[in-house]
């Protein structure tokens, strides 16, 4: 196993009770760079994720991720200027490899004053 892989299945064992009753764990973190800041994608698992799962509990547990755990994981996460994308599939998933198995949803968040505020797409 390499220390990637290690690393990443430590990170999964770590799980957050979202505000809906979920549980996730976090499948990796991904940066780049975007015009005005860092672009940080935060990729969680809640297995229990379906596809006919409330709008409005999704949207809280979203917000709770990028407010309760982006924030505070990575320094340059509350910095003005930084989006972050918050995803949250209900099995782990190759990011960009397209999977009709996997539900999955996002959003984005714009970071300022050090708080995450939803970015309409």
């Amino acid at each position: 196993m390499t220390a990637a892989a290690a690393q990443q299945g430590e990170a999964l064992e770590e799980r957050f009770v979202l505000p809906s009753g979920l549980e996730a764990g976090l499948q990796e973190v991904l940066r780049q760079e975007g015009g005005t800041g860092p672009v940080l994608r935060f990729r969680f698992v809640a297995p229990g994720l379906d596809k006919g799962a409330d709008f409005d509990a999704v949207s809280a547990d979203l917000e709770y991720l990028c407010t309760s755990v982006a924030l505070q994981a990575v320094p340059e996460a509350g910095d003005d200027g930084a989006t972050i994308i918050i995803s949250v599939g209900n099995k782990p998933s190759e990011f960009g490899v397209p999977d009709p198995d996997v539900v999955q949803v996002f959003e984005a968040y714009r970071v300022e004053n050090g708080t995450c505020i939803w970015e309409v797409f």
